[in-house]
């Protein structure tokens, strides 16, 4: 398995890294969350389009990880939006790079013509998750953009590759029962995607995107954590 060295949770490394591969700045540009009131998740620069979180991994927060993958294999899970863009992480510590390829394929956002991230979102939309993981391994460009922005951060890069922090992300997506059904609820849900995971995963019905985070943070990851090292980011528009 390939292994690449783990980004920084810093606003200021992940728009560098978007930037250089073609997101269109004045579409949005991650910005720090302070904290998980809604005071201030308030100061955060409105549409937020998407959020990425750094969580610790282990104790019984990676367990209840697990078994909540089982039971959606056993049981299966409210039917999400086949247009949302899910890819599986198949290189160790590219974990900020794929919350950042998943926080950009999945918002209304806009990337110069014939960029890296406009073909290889382009490349991805009709293969599978592990396809699109092959693209993303054979795509020297992401590899270097990300040891760029790895090397960019306020913090020397580490000796020790292995870390027991990881990124994951949150968008909005519409209804896919009501997509199905050719019907107009506006009903939007929240949507998790993480490389480590089985798949997207349906986190229920959302009307603010960033509060639901706050709150589905704040109510079953926190408690279940072994430490509180946490960290947020949105990708927030600029309108």
């Amino acid at each position: 398995m390939s292994r690449w060295i783990p980004l920084e949770s810093n606003p200021d490394v992940l728009n560098d890294w978007s930037n250089k591969t073609g997101l269109i700045p004045t579409y949005g540009q991650f910005t720090d969350v302070y904290g998980l009131e809604d005071e201030l998740l308030d100061m955060v620069p409105k549409p937020v389009k998407a959020v990425v979180l750094l969580f610790p991994i282990g104790g019984q927060l990676e367990e209840a990880r697990k078994q909540e993958d089982e039971k959606i294999k056993k049981e299966g899970q409210v039917e999400i939006d086949p247009t949302v863009l899910w890819i599986k992480q198949t290189i160790s510590n590219a974990c900020g790079t794929m919350g950042l390829l998943h926080a950009l394929a999945n918002s209304e956002v806009s990337f110069e013509p014939e960029s890296p991230l406009a073909k290889f979102i382009d490349l991805c939309k009709d293969k599978s998750p592990l396809e699109r993981a092959q693209i993303l391994e054979s795509t020297p460009l992401f590899a270097s953009a990300h040891a760029s922005a790895a090397s960019s951060g306020q913090t020397a890069v580490p000796e020790n590759l292995d870390v027991d922090l990881h990124f994951t992300c949150f968008v909005q997506a519409p209804s896919a029962t009501a997509r199905k059904d050719q019907t107009v609820t506006g009903e939007r849900r929240l949507i998790e995607l993480d490389g480590r995971r089985e798949g997207p995963i349906d986190r229920g019905e959302s009307t603010d995107l960033l509060k639901d985070v706050a709150k589905y943070v704040k109510e079953q990851m926190i408690p279940k954590a072994t430490s509180a090292e946490f960290s947020m980011m949105a990708l927030a528009g600029l309108d």
